[in-house]
């Protein structure tokens, strides 16, 4: 997984941003949780290495990880963010139990969009799906 987070880094440094300790930190861990973390996972998983740090810190890092496109913000029901560091083609299959999101790649829904386009006129940049069920966890637990 290493090199995903250096081509990352390599990215941000030709917008400009300065590479901190704090922002590597927080890149490759949000690179290597495959569990889309909020950002007061990301602060309590950091702390230990960097106690100065604050959830605003991790906050700040993650706005401008989003604004270079590098980070994806998942707003779902609850009023807690999540961040995932993987931008590439793919949804979400999300627990109502638990809250747990799975990643789920699809070969794409481009057909979805071309159809949207013809159907509307409009100019389609993108989609977000999600898919809503009981993990396998929570569904062991019901029996």
């Amino acid at each position: 997984m290493g090199s995903g987070v250096q081509h990352a880094l390599e990215q941000l440094k030709t917008t400009g941003v300065r590479i901190t300790p704090q922002r590597h930190a927080i890149l490759t861990y949000l690179m290597e949780a495959m569990n889309h973390p909020t950002a007061d996972d990301i602060y309590r998983a950091l702390e230990p290495q960097f106690p100065s740090m604050s959830v605003a810190t991790v906050y700040n890092n993650l706005k401008m990880f989003m604004e270079a496109g590098m980070v994806r913000e998942l707003t779902y029901g609850d009023n807690s963010s999540r961040f995932d560091a993987n931008v590439s083609d793919h949804y979400h299959v999300i627990c109502q139990d638990c809250g747990k999101i799975e990643d789920f790649s699809y070969s794409s829904l481009h057909e979805v969009e071309e159809r949207a386009e013809l159907a509307t006129g409009f100019k389609i940049h993108g989609l977000r799906m999600e898919l809503y069920g009981v993990c396998k966890c929570c569904s062991e637990k019901q029996h």
